[in-house]
C-alpha cells in the first residue's frame, strides 16, 4: 500500500496560496483521475483507492502546515504503511518556481510540516516531492508563502503540478526512489 499526501494548510483563507502547494498538486491529481477526498478521519481528508492495481492512500492533512506529522502517521498506522511507500507533496521556498525535485528521505531543510513528519513518524525515511515557490525578495517569508502566485507563476505551477502526476503514477507503480529522481530531477 502506498501514502500520497499532499501538504497545505484547511481553509478558504489559505486555497491558491503557495504554502498549499502539496494541496494543489494532489488535487490536480485527483481531477485527472476523476476522484475526490471523500473521507473525514485521522485529522485529514482522504481517500482510499485502487490504482494500476495498488491500494493507495491519498491524503490532505487538515491539521495545519507545522502539524501535518499527525495526520500522516495516524494513516501510516492505521494502515500500516511503510515509509518507503510514503510520499510527501510540499512547497519548497530554495528551489525556483515551480522546480521539481524528489528526495529519498533526509533533514527538513527548514520545512515545518516535513518536521512534523519526521517527529511523529520517528523517522527521515520517507519520499519527497518537492516543488519550488522560490524564496521572496521584498516581503517577508510569512506574507510570501500565504500569497497566491502571479499569472505567470501559475502557468509554470500548473505544469509542475502535471509532471507532479506523472510522479505519483510512477511511484504508485513501484518506481524506486532512485528512479524517480534520474528521471525527474
Amino acid at each position: 500500500m502506498k501514502l500520497i499526501a499532499g501538504l497545505g494548510n484547511p481553509g478558504a483563507k489559505y486555497d491558491h496560496t503557495k504554502h498549499n502547494t502539496g494541496f494543489m498538486a494532489l488535487d490536480h491529481y485527483l481531477k485527472e483521475k476523476g476522484l475526490t477526498l471523500d473521507r473525514d478521519k485521522f485529522e485529514g481528508l482522504y481517500s482510499k483507492q485502487k490504482i494500476n492495481g495498488e491500494d493507495v492512500i491519498l491524503l490532505e492533512p487538515q491539521t495545519y502546515m507545522n502539524e501535518s506529522g499527525r495526520s500522516v502517521a495516524q494513516i501510516a498506522k492505521f494502515f500500516k504503511i511503510a515509509p518507503e511507500d510514503i510520499l510527501i507533496i510540499h512547497d519548497d521556498m530554495d528551489m525556483p518556481i515551480a522546480k521539481i525535485r524528489i528526495r529519498a528521505g533526509g533533514k527538513s531543510g527548514g520545512h515545518n510540516g516535513i518536521k512534523s513528519i519526521i517527529a511523529d513518524l520517528g523517522t527521515e525515511k520517507f519520499n519527497r516531492l518537492k516543488i519550488g515557490i522560490r524564496h521572496p525578495q521584498k516581503q517577508s517569508v510569512v506574507s510570501w508563502v500565504l500569497t497566491p502566485f502571479d499569472a505567470d507563476q501559475q502557468k509554470a505551477m500548473d505544469q509542475a503540478f502535471a509532471t507532479s502526476a506523472k510522479i505519483i503514477d510512477d511511484f504508485i507503480a513501484g518506481k524506486s526512489a532512485q528512479y524517480l529522481m534520474n528521471k525527474y530531477n
